[in-house]
């Protein structure tokens, strides 16, 4: 399964840095967009070099979008291309992981609606769906975590969806989880 996980400045590292090693741990292949240039600054001065450019990347290669939060998600919100992007996985049936503010994206592009679905609770709107009060939630190919708290739950949630209980299983012995 191939990942593509997009930030740009203001992404949470705990979101992006913590869900992607855990993925990547799980042999899961990860690649990291920049929305804007090879580089990101995190919303606590992380700096993530050597980036991928978002514009150099053909979607129909990936299996899942992952989407962390942070004040990126503001960003992000105002990009016409990120936009298409997401809704294009989302039309395609491909999954989708978004955490944090992440989700709130995809509740005012309108699909989160008749989904279960979380996010950070005081950005919860009425996106028409059923939000749950819980660390993470799965509704079909939608996985949504509810803050950075929750960003082991959310990592061991996706290994769990892709690659199955065993997988799940060890990564989470490994950890000590």
């Amino acid at each position: 399964m191939k990942i593509l996980a997009i930030i740009t400045d203001g992404f949470e590292e705990l979101e992006a840095v913590g869900t992607i090693a855990l993925l990547r741990r799980a042999k899961l292949d990860v690649t990291i967009a920049s929305l804007y240039s090879k580089d990101a600054i995190g919303r606590y001065m992380m700096k993530l070099t050597d980036l991928v450019c978002l514009n150099d990347i053909d979607i129909t290669d990936y299996d899942m979008l992952l989407l962390p939060g942070g004040p990126e998600y503001i960003i992000e919100e105002k990009d016409k291309n990120f936009l298409k992007i997401v809704k294009a996985f989302f039309d395609n049936g491909k999954y989708i992981a978004a955490i944090c503010a992440a989700p709130t994206i995809l509740g005012h592009l309108g699909l989160l609606k008749g989904k279960k679905y979380t996010c950070f609770t005081s950005m919860n709107e009425d996106f028409q769906g059923e939000y749950v009060d819980e660390y993470t939630c799965v509704d079909g190919k939608l996985i949504t975590g509810r803050s950075c708290a929750a960003s082991i739950d959310f990592a061991l949630e996706i290994i769990k969806q892709l690659c199955g209980e065993k997988t799940y299983s060890d990564i989470k012995q490994e950890i000590y989880y």
